[in-house]
């Protein structure tokens, strides 16, 4: 089953993270990733970079509103995601409690992926999709 861990942290806790010796913070986050590999549970992993980059379409209004980052009164940024293929939820929960970055104002959401046989197979959209992935190896 694949699970994504999406890397979460408040306001505050992100602003901490500048106080962090950067090379130890890299060292740390490569470890916990090369663990995932040799496990073989790691099939992607990436960072964000900075809400300030980034912009948000909010869509309650006609036609949808684009706002620059950073996007005012965020309780948590989203900062990061690991996709990994495990047996199971509480699989998932262990890779993540094992995650670098941790302490007050940062938690892991945890959410599985759902599979494309999950889907209608008889659906014109998901057998688009099915061909494409399987032109692409990504089945």
């Amino acid at each position: 089953m694949k699970f994504i861990l999406i890397m979460r942290a408040t306001d505050e806790a992100f602003e901490n993270m500048g106080e962090f010796d950067f090379d130890k913070m890299l060292e740390t986050v490569g470890e916990y990733n090369e663990e995932m590999i040799r496990a073989g549970v790691l099939l992607a992993a990436e960072g964000l970079a900075d809400a300030s980059e980034g912009v948000v379409v909010d869509f309650s209004t006609e036609p949808p509103v684009v706002t620059d980052g950073p996007y005012g009164e965020t309780k948590e940024l989203f900062n990061g995601f690991y996709i990994i293929n495990v047996s199971s939820k509480e699989e998932a929960i262990e890779w993540a409690k094992r995650a670098p970055m941790t302490g007050p104002g940062f938690k892991t959401e945890i959410r599985r992926v759902p599979t494309i046989d999950e889907f209608p197979q008889d659906n014109e959209w998901i057998q688009k999709e099915r061909a494409w992935r399987e032109a692409h190896g990504q089945l």
